[in-house]
Order: C-alpha cells, then structure tokens, then sequence
C-alpha cells in the first residue's frame, strides 16, 4: 500500500523584515514545519483514474512525488516549430493525431502552430496527449485545469477521461479543483484536506468534497 510520512522544515528567517513580522505577529513560538501522513490503498486494486485533491499547501505535490517519483509529470519542454514535432519519435503521426483528438483537441491547423501560440486550454490538451504518448503506465499529472478557465477545464477533464479509459493506463490527476471530480469520474479519490481516501463506489455527498461537485452537463467532447 503506497503510503506517506513527509516532514518539511525550513529555517527560521533572520533578515529585519522577517524578525519585525514575527515579532508583530508573535511568531516565535510558531513551529516551522508541516507534516502529512497517510496512504492510498490502490495496490492489487483495478482502477484507471485516480485523483489527489485538495487545497493549496494540504502536501498534493509532496505526496505525489514520494509516492510516484518516476511517473509524476509536471509540463514538458517544447523547443520545436510544432507541437507536433514535441512528441517522442518513436510515436508516429497517425498516433499523435489521434491521441490530440482523443483529448479534445481536433484542429489540425492548431497542431502545425508552436507550443507558445496555444491557448491555456489547448497547451494543457497537448500536455495530456503528450503525457498519454509515453512509454509508461502509469502518468501522474500535477496542476491539472489550474491554468484554464473553469468551463474549459470541466470539458476537458471529460474528454480526457474518455481518453485514458480508451487505454489500459492509468492516470492519476493532481489538482485543487473539486470541479473537475465529476466530469473526470475516478475510480478513487484521495483528499488532502483530510487525507481522506474514496473509491468511486462512495457516495460523493459522504465526503467534504461532495457538495462542491456540480452535475455533469449534457454537452459531449
């Protein structure tokens, strides 16, 4: 069972700002760590999806670096004419195209553009083909829909869910966005505001998250 017992420390600042805060403040008590401590019980588990949620500073990102070092991705560089060309080589072009329109992003004309003239959403489509493209099993994306509009970012977590259930990999998503939860439809979820793990047999209303998710609209990607 992949579990987690993360300690961060930082030093106490001395520069004269810091010291005037603290002492304003009276900090200088104030213990300077966090820790987070749980498990995700997935191990023998059939599962395609995956989500970690939580609010900003709840240990999303330490958690998934520890627990998935090898599979945890975080953007991709992209240095070419197109993003096409950003794909690894062995991928041929009929895959690419495929694995873009699987994600939502069907414009062809789009493709031939660079990585930098995209949208938000677009890049973040290209990210997640690109991510699904890989040699690996399992990918494990952090900051999932932060950077695009809310709308977008539900449609997209829709067409890209389809998109990873058309494969036998799995995917697990990390993001403070309770929205997408619905429109992603996991197979488990583990919350980092109360280290709180749920399989998709559980009744979203039963966990703090439950109320934040918004019924999954008609629309289709």
């Amino acid at each position: 069972m992949p579990s987690f017992n993360i300690v961060k420390t930082w030093n106490r600042p001395e520069s004269f700002r810091a010291q005037s805060v603290i002492g304003s403040f009276t900090l200088h008590d104030v213990k300077m760590e966090k820790q987070f401590t749980g498990a995700i019980p997935i191990e023998g588990e059939k599962w395609q999806i995956g989500v970690i949620v939580g609010r900003s500073g709840t240990g999303k990102t330490s958690i998934a670096k520890q627990l998935f070092p090898k599979e945890y991705i975080r953007g991709f560089e992209y240095t070419s004419d197109t993003v096409l060309d950003d794909f690894p080589e062995n991928v041929s072009v009929n895959e690419i195209t495929k694995a873009l329109c699987n994600v939502g992003f069907a414009s062809p004309p789009d493709w031939l553009k660079v990585y930098e003239h995209l949208s938000q959403g677009e890049k973040m489509r290209v990210d997640i083909a690109r991510a699904l493209c890989l040699d690996q099993q399992l990918i494990v994306f952090d900051e999932f829909t932060s950077v695009v509009d809310r709308e977008i970012a539900k449609v997209s977590a829709y067409a890209i869910a389809k998109a990873v259930r058309r494969t036998s990999k799995q995917f697990i998503a990390v993001t403070c966005h309770y929205d997408v939860l619905d429109w992603l439809e996991p197979d488990w979820v583990f919350c980092t505001d109360d280290m709180a793990f749920t399989k998709k047999t559980t009744t979203p209303a039963n966990h703090a998250y439950g109320s934040q998710v918004p019924a999954k609209p008609l629309a289709t990607v």
